[in-house]
């Protein structure tokens, strides 16, 4: 019995040292080999470096904040009050918006600085008062050959620089309350009921004297203007008889009030 435990001692011992040798060796490898073993065999030689794979940088995205959302939000609103140029040629103070494609149903938005707007030959069927209310730069407008058969009243009452308005062409049966700087109106081939125009809307000048000088040169009788061929002043208080020398020269009498 004693003999058998001495020869197992002989053989255990020297297997648990070669072992514990050998862990220990494993351990105190350099980071990053790796052994190849083949065969069930551990060959020290056969080392190679681990490929290691590139790790992927992760960014969080960034949260949602109130401000950021209320940004996005202003833009949005900011680009869908833009001035709308991509259907109309906008220059330094004037938009032409004429036979526009897609069909153009109402009037666009307009810079705040528009001072003439054509936009002839389209399908506007209404002017409300909110489409030039805040333009207040404008002197011309020309909706020649559009579809317009209402006007609210004070589409173009708050437009104090407006000289010059074409409505021809429509389907008017009425006219809306005009501007008081207006000298010039085009309201031809509409369905006017009514000429629907007060008698002061366009304000005659005050004309109330002439000289021998205004057309003529003096006394000179030789001397005649052949080209002007027609002269009014009618509506203002103005008695043209009264000023005999000033029409020598002119082709034709002046229209107006004689006494």
């Amino acid at each position: 019995m004693n003999l058998r435990m001495l020869v197992l001692s002989f053989l255990i011992v020297p297997w648990t040292i070669c072992s514990t040798a050998q862990r220990d060796k494993m351990e105190l490898r350099p980071r990053g080999l790796v052994r190849r073993v083949e065969f069930g065999e551990v060959h020290p030689d056969n080392v190679f470096m681990e490929a290691k794979k590139p790790k992927k940088k992760v960014i969080a995205a960034p949260e949602s904040t109130d401000d950021t959302d209320d940004q996005s939000l202003t833009d949005d609103k900011k680009e869908a009050d833009l001035p709308t140029c991509l259907l109309c040629v906008c220059l330094t103070g004037s938009v032409y918006c004429e036979e526009v494609s897609p069909e153009m149903k109402t009037v666009p938005a307009l810079p705040k600085e528009t001072t003439y707007l054509y936009a002839r030959f389209n399908k506007i069927t209404k002017i409300t008062n909110k489409d030039f209310a805040d333009i207040a730069t404008l002197k011309r407008i020309d909706l020649t050959g559009n579809r317009i058969s209402e006007i609210e009243d004070g589409a173009f009452s708050k437009l104090v620089q407006l000289e010059e308005l074409s409505l021809a062409e429509n389907r008017l049966v009425k006219l809306p309350m005009l501007p008081p700087k207006l000298i010039s109106l085009n309201a031809n081939h509409n369905q006017l009921k009514t000429k629907g125009i007060k008698s002061n809307t366009f304000k005659n000048n005050n004309i109330t004297t002439l000289t021998d000088e205004t057309f003529c040169k003096g006394n000179d009788t030789h001397y005649i203007r052949y080209n002007m061929l027609e002269v009014r002043l009618d509506g203002n208080p103005l008695i043209l008889a009264q000023h005999p020398n000033s029409f020598i020269c002119l082709r034709s009498l002046p229209i107006g009030h004689y006494k």
